[in-house]
């Protein structure tokens, strides 16, 4: 039986999810324009390193491009072939892994760890600040009814600030 529309969509969705990647494990392999790549371990050895030696550079790059071109690859079969739920399910898996693995590559290179932990403290509260604001049902501007003003002369209950 083909996947329904719906069904369809919530795949995507989790595919395109922020987090999407947590938790889930690297593909022991996978096949990249018909060549098969031990993916976790290629991963892991470069990994291992912290960052990448000079004579590796091309090949991690070149691998990160297999992989970029490689999610298309299966995004678009996703969201526009006749597959069926069971397909869509291991497609959906197998561009999460991606996605890991990319994360993983990405993240390599020199790192200051302060500056590093600083724009990861950012990104969350971003996140968080996001959440928030779509949770309570306030604007873009913070502005949330009469008392919920932008000049900031007034807290929540109404005393100064």
């Amino acid at each position: 039986m083909n996947v329904q529309e719906y069904q369809r969509k919530q795949l995507l969705e989790r595919v395109e999810r922020e987090g999407a990647t947590v938790g889930t494990a690297i593909p022991e392999e996978i096949d990249v324009q018909e060549e098969t790549i031990d993916l976790r371990s290629f991963v892991f050895e470069i990994k291992r390193r912290e960052t990448v030696p000079p004579g590796e550079h091309e090949r991690v790059e070149q691998a990160k491009r297999n992989l970029r071109r490689e999610r298309r690859k299966r995004r678009r079969r996703l969201e526009s072939e006749s597959i069926s739920y069971q397909e869509g399910e291991r497609l959906t898996e197998a561009i999460v892994g991606i996605d890991r693995a990319l994360e993983a590559l990405e993240s390599l290179g020199p790192s200051d760890i302060e500056s590093e932990k600083q724009a990861k403290e950012a990104a969350d509260q971003k996140r968080w600040m996001t959440f928030l604001k779509q949770a309570l049902g306030r604007d873009e501007t913070g502005g949330a009814g009469p008392r919920g003003g932008t000049d900031g002369s007034r807290d929540s209950h109404g005393g100064r600030r």
